[in-house]
């Protein structure tokens, strides 16, 4: 049930993604404009996720992801109704608190898992980000059939069922239920005191580009495709599902392997596999003239529509693996913390969603290069990779320091 009202959130979460181009259309607006108006619900889902992980641990998670669903159904249902460019901003604020359910139901399906199986519990409840391909699914059927204003509501409906079934097939879980037994209450300073910890923002920078990486790829894609390939928003929106859907189902593998082969050994390996991808993603269409003996010969180096689709859905198969190896590690540090240190993990992640997107349109709009936007998820993998070797290098040396200090306090009780 976590899982399945998860997917129906994060379906609601990228609903603008796709209805987005008719208003794009409708309001005439630029690259960038765009980029903000599907980014909007990324931010508010984003800032909520630190937030509710704190609430989650202090109340639990089943009441509160109750409450915000609920809640978020109605903004949703007004959206069909907004006619102007802000009022679609201001509610798009308010439909992106859904995103944070993803942090609520991270610690409530924790709670019900053991520790050796926690990857592969947590990679089954953020299959849920299937949600991204039913709304590039099902949304243009909606449109095609009824108009776009039709999705929301449609959405808002679907929302308010799937709360209800939620409150009547799930229970509290078991850690919440036995501090209530017990009417024990965590300090906020005790749900805090893993924040200042340097380990738990690096973990949140791999999850920049893990999952912002991979919610930035699915909004922008059917975008992509319509202005760079010409084609239309059906079909667009169909082939992005060889992006959104694999990389949603590979988070199960991705969760297993990280409990069986290594969190760490998974996260590097999806780090390599991505910088091979997005190196030829980077490069744009060019032509090339060879000043010939005869003559001048001109040739034009494109990426064709099927190899791009290839290359994106190899990409989206490591970001669903490493997105489960980032939270198996954060589990592996932090078992009693996950509401606030998977809330700020998955902030920084939501952040990259949100704040990727506007830069793919500012680099567009910059430099009039469609593929500059893989250029900048390039650095952003240079980037992580950097600060997780370094990161690596300096967590085993102050290992085998501490290794020291104690050997060398044992060997002087010894000779005392």
């Amino acid at each position: 049930m976590s899982t399945l009202l998860f997917a129906a959130c994060f379906a609601t979460w990228t609903l603008i993604s796709v209805i987005g181009l008719q208003i794009k259309e409708d309001l005439q607006l630029s690259e960038t404009e765009f980029g903000l108006l599907i980014a909007t619900p990324i931010l508010s889902g984003a800032l909520a996720r630190l937030p509710m992980g704190i609430l989650a641990e202090r109340y639990g998670g089943r009441q509160l992801m109750l409450g915000l669903v609920l809640l978020v159904s109605v903004p949703l249902y007004g959206f069909a109704y907004a006619q102007y460019y802000w009022q679609y901003l201001l509610l798009g604020l308010c439909i992106g608190l859904v995103g944070s359910t993803f942090v609520i139901g991270i610690q409530y399906v924790s709670s019900w898992s053991s520790r050796e199986n926690q990857g592969l519990a947590m990679g089954v409840f953020g299959a849920g980000n299937l949600g991204a391909a039913l709304t590039n699914l099902v949304a243009p059927l909606i449109i095609i059939a009824y108009g776009w204003r039709m999705a929301p509501i449609a959405y808002a409906f679907v929302l308010v069922l799937l709360v209800l079934l939620f409150w009547l097939l799930t229970q509290d879980d078991p850690v919440h239920q036995s501090r209530s037994q017990q009417h024990e209450t965590l300090s906020l300073s005790e749900i805090l005191t893993p924040l200042l910890e340097l380990r738990v923002w690096r973990f949140g920078l791999y999850y920049f580009f893990m999952f912002g990486g991979y919610v930035a790829l699915a909004l922008w894609l059917p975008d992509y495709y319509v202005h760079h390939y010409g084609l239309d928003l059906k079909t667009a929106s169909f082939i992005t599902l060889l992006f959104t859907v694999p990389g949603a189902l590979t988070r199960i593998l991705g969760g297993w392997c990280a409990d069986h082969l290594g969190a760490r050994q998974v996260n590097w390996s999806v780090f390599w596999v991505c910088l091979f991808c997005l190196f030829f993603l980077s490069y744009p269409p060019t032509t090339m003239t060879i000043h010939g003996i005869d003559g001048d010969m001109t040739f034009l180096l494109e990426m064709p529509v099927w190899l791009f689709t290839v290359l994106i859905m190899v990409v989206g198969v490591a970001m669903g693996f490493g997105k489960a190896s980032v939270f198996r590690v954060v589990y592996d540090y932090y078992p009693d913390r996950m509401g606030t240190v998977g809330g700020a993990v998955g902030l920084l992640g939501a952040i990259g969603g949100f704040v990727l997107p506007i830069l793919f349109g500012l680099v567009t709009d910059l430099f009039g290069v469609r593929s500059s936007c893989f250029m900048l998820l390039y650095g952003v993998l240079a980037l992580c990779m950097t600060v997780m070797y370094y990161g690596i290098n300096l967590q085993d040396k102050q290992k085998r320091l501490q290794e020291a200090i104690r050997n060398n306090f044992l060997h002087e009780n010894l000779d005392a």
